[in-house]
C-alpha cells in the first residue's frame, strides 16, 4: 500500500514525519516523547513504513529512519492540483458575486 495520507492522518505519526523532516534519526530520536507504548510506536511505525513514507535501515542493533521525499511529493502534488483547482472555483463565485444584478 503506498497512501501516504493514511500515513499523516494520525497525530503521532505527522510528529514523527516532522523530526524526520530535519533529518534521518534512529527510532528512539524519532519517537521519543509522545507519552505512548512501544508497541504502539511499533504499530504507527509499521504504518509508515507499509506507506512508504519512511524507510528503515538496520545497522547492527541501530534502526534508522528516514523519509522517502518520493512518496511525500505525490501527496504534495495533489494537494497542489486540489488547491488550483478549489483558487479557480473560488474565483469564478468571487465573480459571480460582484456581478451588478439588476433588481
Amino acid at each position: 500500500m503506498n497512501d501516504p495520507f493514511r500515513a499523516l492522518s494520525h497525530p503521532i505519526r505527522r510528529g514523527i514525519v516532522e523530526r524526520l523532516a530535519a533529518g534521518p534519526a534512529t527510532v528512539g530520536e524519532a519517537t521519543s516523547g509522545f507519552g505512548v507504548s512501544k508497541p504502539a510506536i511499533s504499530k504507527h511505525l509499521k504504518v509508515l513504513e507499509e506507506t512508504g513514507v519512511v524507510k528503515r535501515v538496520v545497522v547492527g542493533r541501530t534502526h534508522r529512519l528516514s523519509l522517502e521525499p518520493d512518496v511525500m511529493s505525490l501527496a504534495a502534488d495533489w494537494m497542489d492540483r486540489q488547491r488550483a483547482l478549489w483558487e479557480r472555483m473560488f474565483d469564478v463565485v468571487d465573480e459571480y458575486l460582484k456581478e451588478d444584478k439588476p433588481q
